[in-house]
């Protein structure tokens, strides 16, 4: 499943997926130079505390970090201490994390939504503008259609801001 409206206005953004688990990937977005996969588990993410550990391991984030949603965001925009050309951070069962805390979900999905259009305006020397960093958040097959719109309604204020 592959979503095709890319512009910065538009309802989704060239750097980041909703699928259902077991959905397809687009590889080929992958698949170039030296990429670095974080792999989260949104059934792991039951409180802030949680999703933050879970981007301190998988992420290898700095002694620094500091434990909040302004640290995430801007260690998802730096990243430097990753050896690597782009990065993929996949969040499954993503309609899972946080439950019951819709504001902690929309602060964990503006965080990466932020990165994401970060990473998206740094122009390659070639003025290609590919995003270095990809989210893909996986989810069950039903709950797409609601996570998508969480994700929308994210970017809208991400645009605004």
């Amino acid at each position: 499943m592959r979503e095709t409206s890319m512009g910065e206005g538009a309802d989704t953004a060239p750097w980041k997926r909703v699928v259902p688990e077991q959905g397809v990937l687009p590889v080929d977005l992958l698949l170039t130079g030296r990429t670095y996969v974080a792999r989260l588990d949104g059934r792991q993410m039951c409180d802030t505390d949680a999703v933050f550990r879970q981007f301190y391991d998988e992420l290898r984030l700095p002694d620094y970090f500091g434990w909040d949603w302004d640290a995430l965001f801007d260690c998802l925009r730096d990243l430097e201490w990753l050896a690597a050309d782009q990065y993929v951070v996949i969040v499954e069962a993503a309609d899972e994390a946080l439950p019951g805390d819709a504001v902690g979900r929309r602060q964990l999905f503006g965080a990466l939504l932020r990165a994401g259009r970060r990473w998206y305006s740094v122009k390659r020397p070639e003025g290609i503008g590919l995003s270095r960093l990809l989210v893909v958040m996986s989810c069950d097959p039903g709950a797409v259609p609601d996570v998508r719109e969480q994700v929308r309604s994210c970017w809208a204020e991400v645009v605004s801001s």
